[in-house]
């Protein structure tokens, strides 16, 4: 990267030049990212100044491009050295985080991790690295004890408690109140989209199964939102820009908010999705808008339903899969509780956890593993 000075209607410039590319360094952008110790804290990292209170006037008054670095002079009286590769992070940050992988039913293999495998680091950020980049990990030969999921959830990150408690018990109940508490099919959803925040990410850990009923079914909703957006673009952004109610009543709970479909980042890029046609509730706009509107849902309601776009697989006991509540769907197909027992424990965790560790790890210098995914195949013991 070069740096060049320059006076430009009257004023000190300083110009950052990649690639061909020249891009203007504002005194005032400067001046927030001061390096020197009386203006950040060396152990924290954090700024010792408000640099909400800077002048706006503020401006360069000299500038000097030494071996050492850029010497920069502000009309505040500020006087310091930019370090160049310093300066060159700050204006291309480094990708925090992997690309995130597209994926249909066809994904092979499963990003699939022995337990044992992740209590080491380098297995650690493979998983890590894996749930980043599909939206979800299976964990097999876990312990199948009832309180095994809090262990594996801490890895990870921190537990949310809601409505459900901190743990919940996936199985018939005699007076569910929640559908999931049935034995009966479940469609691709995302888990309380009247939450604010949602759960960001859910893991369901597997204690018994015995029936050949109650498989576990995936759907990327990135890929198929990808292919409405490139259907019908009017669509995806009414599914993007009008909120719906979602709603959840029991005997001890009211919960509703309002938000759209599809969750955009401030960018304008997708997260996911809020979906849960158990929950939601029409917007009410005009005709013209509404069917327009319902159009899209339904499309992407095909979509998500298509089998091209599925996983589906039989969870076995002893195995934890792990998702992104807003990224990736989850469902199940109906079972018989005749033919036996099928108990999933289940818990939230914040979506930055993963994310939080894997910065961390990556900035410590730990590497991944690339010869830790598993397919049932090549999977020992449980299961």
């Amino acid at each position: 990267m070069q740096f060049e000075i320059s006076h430009q209607n009257g004023q000190l410039c300083l110009f950052a030049e990649q690639e061909g590319r020249k891009k203007h360094l504002p005194a005032l952008w400067l001046r927030e990212r001061a390096p020197t110790a009386d203006q950040i804290d060396r152990r924290t990292h954090q700024r010792l100044i408000n640099p909400h209170e800077f002048d706006d006037s503020l401006c360069l008054t000299d500038a000097r491009q030494e071996a050492d670095g850029l010497h920069l002079t502000f009309n505040d009286g500020y006087r310091a050295r930019y370090d160049f590769s310093w300066l060159a992070q700050h204006i291309d940050p480094p990708l925090r985080l992997p690309e995130k992988k597209l994926w249909q039913a066809d994904l092979a293999p499963l990003p699939r991790f022995v337990w044992a495998d992740i209590q080491q680091p380098d297995g650690h950020l493979a998983a890590l690295q894996a749930y980043l980049e599909y939206g979800f990990i299976i964990l097999a030969e876990t312990p199948t004890e009832k309180s095994s999921l809090r262990k594996l959830a801490r890895h990870f990150g921190h537990i949310r408690t809601t409505n459900f408690g901190q743990t919940f018990e996936v199985r018939t109940h005699t007076r569910p109140n929640d559908l999931a508490y049935q034995p009966i099919a479940l469609g691709p959803h995302t888990d309380n989209p009247y939450r604010e925040p949602t759960p960001g990410i859910q893991l369901l850990h597997c204690l018994v199964n015995d029936t050949s009923g109650g498989l576990s079914t995936l759907v990327d909703s990135l890929a198929c939102a990808e292919q409405l957006r490139a259907e019908d673009p009017q669509g995806y952004q009414l599914l993007a820009d009008l909120p719906v109610r979602f709603t959840f009543d029991d005997a001890k709970v009211s919960i509703a908010t309002e938000r759209p479909i599809l969750a955009l980042d401030p960018t304008g890029q997708l997260l996911g999705v809020h979906y849960s046609p158990r929950l939601d509730w029409l917007p009410l706009v005009d005709e013209v808008s509404l069917k327009l509107y319902h159009r899209a849902r339904k499309r992407l309601a095909s979509l998500f339903s298509d089998a091209a776009y599925e996983l589906r697989f039989r969870l076995q006991p002893g195995e934890c899969m792990m998702f992104d509540n807003n990224r990736v769907l989850h469902g199940r197909t109906a079972y018989d509780p005749s033919e036996g027992y099928r108990h999933l424990q289940g818990c939230y965790i914040d979506r930055d956890g993963p994310e939080n560790l894997y910065c961390r790890m990556r900035r410590d210098g730990i590497l991944a593993r690339t010869d830790l995914l598993r397919t049932p195949e090549r999977r020992s013991g449980n299961g």
